[in-house]
Parts: structure tokens; C-alpha cells; sequence
């Protein structure tokens, strides 16, 4: 018996340590990286590729999820943990060879270009080797907010991160599994894989085309699918409502039952083709490129900290729809809970052709000098 007790405490703490842990291992590395990689592209990129570089950060994000979702059909999730140990491992020891910072792999030309934007920032161009000296150009100080060069980026960094999470995209992979059920998919797991498959297609085309497109434009035709389709998914949920019901929870699978069988099969392939387009539209937009204008309109000084906040905002908004989605849906009922996500998804278009501007194939001093007005 002392045995099986020590074996089972052992055991208790394996478990407990494999969800700390791969929590904190995840925070850690989403945070960081999701900090550092996209600066650094665009710091090391020429202009003219930086949209392509940029838009692979994401793209690997989703190439990664797709072949979790393929090992798990023939690892044990014993080996499937393990496995999720090499990448970062490789990464870390690819690191140890790396600059200390980007500006070691510029060319000539690019360092001239680097060495003005300091001159036309800092008033010399001396912070291109070491910081310059004296408390007032050092980190992020609240007088720098009063610089539109600084404080109209930041509203816009920190804008479309929040308006990319109230697009409703965790609610929609939430339910993915559940509206293939529906639609009578032979292996409803299949439903992973092929929302991978499709995060996968259309972000590599938003890479490819990032560069020539520009970013306005995919963001507001992103936007445009996304509004019609999450539309079309509450219209979905509106037609397969039943009658009134005494329960405080929103079960998805109730609902659906109360139709006859027919329509409900046709009726799903609705949602089906609206949660596809849905993703399709947000992969090509509104999935990369936020953390690509986040690298790229910053000016230097306040490039780490604004980032920082523009990735704190990201992760807030994504925690607070994920915890507030079902209670929503219980308040405005399925249908309203998606037409709200619509409804952001239209103020995020009105906002990206109001206020965001173009970046692609434009320098930082160029970025800067349009938020100042020269």
C-alpha cells in the first residue's frame, strides 16, 4: 500500500508539473516570440519583402497547429508532448548563434537608410551604435505620448489587435468541431484538420500577395468576407432555434435538434461553408497582418514597449471573448452573439479605411513622417 501511495502522489505531480509547465513553457514562448519575432523580421527585411517575412511568423503559428493536429491521430499524447519539446529546443539552439541585434545583418545601403531615420529621430545619428546619452531619450516616457508619430500608431496597433479578437474568431474554432457534427461528417476530428487546412492555404496567399496587395486593402477585403460570413452564421443559428426554452444554459446541439433532420443536414452545410469563409477571409487579413503593421509603424524609441502593449491587448481581448462568448450567447442568444461579432467586424473595416495606412514597401522614416503630417 505505501507503494501504490508514492507511485500515485508521483504520478499526481508528473500530471500536475506537465500542466504548469507546458502552460508556462506556452505563455513564455507565445509571449516572447510573439513580442520579438515580427520587430526583428521587419528590422532585418528590406521593404519590399517585409510584407512575405512578416506574414510567415504567422503562417509557421498555423503550419504548427495543423501538424499537432496530424500527429495526434497517430502519436500518444505521451509522445505527442514530447514531440512539442523539439521545435523550441532547435529554435533555442539556432539562437545562441544569432546577433545580438538585427542591425549586424543590414547591408550598407540599408545601414545608411537605418543611420538617417536615427539622425531624423534622435536629432544625430549616434544611437545607431549605442543608445543615445540622457535620461530623456532612454525607454518610453509619457511625453513622447503627445507625438503623433507615436500616439496615432499606438491607437492603431492597439486597436486592431482588440478588433482582431472581437471578430469572433475563438468562437468560431470553438464550434467547428460541433457544426461538422452536424453536417454529418463521417469522422467529425476531421473537422481540426481541415480548419487547419485552410489556415494553412490562405495565410501562405496572404504572404505571397502581402507585398503587392498592401496591407489596406486585404484588411478591409478580410473584413468585408468576415462580416458576411459571421452574418451568414447567425443567420444559421436564427433558422435552427427552437422554441422558447426554460434553461439558462445554450447548448449548440439543442437547438439544432428541434428542426426535423432534413433541414437540419442542409441547414449545416450553411454553417459549414460560412465557418470555412470565415476562416479563409480571416487568415488572409486579419490574422497576419495586425502583427505585421504592429513591426512596422513604431517608431524606434518606443518600438519594444508599444509592442508590448499591443501584444498584452491581443491576449487580454482573446481571454476575455473566450470566458465572455457563452454568456453573451445565453444574453443575446446564438444568432445575436454572432451578429455582434459582425457587427465589430464592420466597425474594424470603417476603421482600417479611416485611419490605417499603408505600409508596404515604405520605409520607417516614411511611416513616421505620414503620422506627423509632413
Amino acid at each position: 500500500m505505501p507503494f501504490v501511495a508514492g507511485f500515485a502522489v508521483i504520478t499526481a505531480a508528473q500530471n500536475l508539473w506537465m500542466l504548469l509547465g507546458g502552460r508556462l513553457l506556452t505563455g513564455l514562448a507565445c509571449g516572447i516570440a510573439s513580442l520579438v519575432a515580427p520587430v526583428y523580421i521587419s528590422e532585418i527585411a528590406y521593404p519590399e519583402v517585409r510584407g512575405l517575412l512578416g506574414s510567415c511568423v504567422q503562417l509557421m503559428v498555423v503550419t504548427g497547429i495543423l501538424l499537432a493536429y496530424l500527429a495526434g491521430w497517430v502519436l500518444e499524447w505521451r509522445w505527442l508532448a514530447v514531440l512539442g519539446c523539439v521545435p523550441p529546443s532547435f529554435m533555442l539552439l539556432l539562437m545562441c548563434f544569432m546577433p545580438e541585434t538585427p542591425r549586424f545583418l543590414l547591408s550598407q545601403h540599408k545601414r545608411q537608410e537605418a543611420m538617417a531615420a536615427m539622425q531624423f529621430l534622435w536629432g544625430s545619428a549616434q544611437g545607431w551604435e549605442e543608445p543615445p546619452i540622457g535620461a530623456e531619450h532612454q525607454g518610453f516616457h509619457m511625453a513622447q505620448l503627445w507625438r503623433p508619430g507615436v500616439y496615432k500608431p499606438f491607437i492603431i496597433g492597439i486597436s486592431l489587435m482588440a478588433f482582431q479578437q472581437l471578430s469572433g474568431i475563438n468562437a468560431v474554432m470553438f464550434y467547428a468541431e460541433t457544426i461538422f457534427e452536424e453536417a454529418k461528417f463521417k469522422d467529425s476530428s476531421l473537422a481540426s484538420v481541415v480548419v487547419g487546412l485552410i489556415q494553412v492555404l490562405f495565410t501562405a496567399t496572404a504572404a505571397l500577395i502581402m507585398d503587392r496587395a498592401g496591407r489596406r486593402l486585404l484588411l478591409t477585403l478580410s473584413g468585408v468576407v468576415m462580416v458576411f460570413s459571421t452574418s451568414a452564421f447567425g443567420a444559421y443559428f436564427r433558422l435552427t432555434e427552437g422554441g422558447p426554452s426554460n434553461s439558462s444554459h445554450v447548448d449548440l446541439p439543442a437547438h439544432l435538434s428541434m428542426e426535423p433532420t432534413d433541414t437540419n443536414m442542409g441547414l449545416a452545410w450553411l454553417a459549414v461553408g460560412s465557418m470555412c469563409l470565415f476562416i479563409a477571409g480571416f487568415a488572409v487579413g486579419w490574422g497576419p497582418i495586425p502583427w505585421l503593421l504592429m513591426s512596422e509603424i513604431f517608431p524606434l524609441p518606443v518600438k519594444g514597449v508599444a509592442t508590448g502593449a499591443c501584444v498584452l491587448t491581443n491576449w487580454f481581448m482573446a481571454f476575455l471573448v473566450t470566458k465572455e462568448f457563452s454568456s453573451l450567447m445565453e444574453v443575446l442568444r446564438p444568432y445575436g452573439a454572432f451578429w455582434l461579432a459582425s457587427a465589430f467586424s464592420i466597425f474594424g473595416v470603417l476603421f482600417t479605411v479611416a485611419c490605417v495606412p499603408e505600409t508596404k514597401g515604405k520605409t520607417l522614416e516614411q511611416i513616421t513622417a505620414h503620422f506627423e503630417g509632413r
